[in-house]
């Protein structure tokens, strides 16, 4: 597996936008709303992996909670796996908590589920396959 992206959860996307494309010298690369999500997140692609920086667009969902919790930051980090549904299998089998035991549409073009963090040291952790990679089992 390697790195996708590391999730930032922001407050205000436009401010985290600016800053962030002051702070990585270029514009995102990629803005979405991610409506089956509740969230619109932007996209900074760097040399190996990706930052995306997530603004929630509803008040009652998990990210809006992390925050008031933990304040804007690092909120997971996201594996690309070659098959999504063969990943969450193995981990399930390892014994780890799914958030999601089906992959659901999320931002970038992928297919995605997350671990919960009661069984991950504490972090989040998503599995993300790109949709246009979809293997057939």
């Amino acid at each position: 597996m390697k790195i996708d992206h590391i999730g930032i959860a922001v407050k205000n996307l436009d401010e985290a936008n600016k800053l962030y494309a002051s702070l990585l010298q270029k514009k995102p690369d990629k803005i979405e709303n991610v409506t089956s999500e509740n969230v619109l997140v932007s996209f900074f692609k760097t040399e190996t992996s990706k930052i995306e920086l997530i603004q929630a667009t509803d008040k009652n969902i998990g990210l809006t909670k992390f925050i008031q919790k933990n304040g804007e930051g690092i909120h997971h980090i996201a594996f690309k796996v070659d098959n999504i549904a063969t990943e969450i299998k193995r981990l399930e089998k390892e014994g780890f908590q799914l958030v999601d035991s089906v992959p659901k549409i999320g931002a970038n073009n992928n297919l995605v589920a997350f671990l919960h963090p009661k069984t991950t040291n504490g972090v989040l952790v998503e599995l993300c396959q790109p949709i246009n990679r979809l293997k057939k089992e």
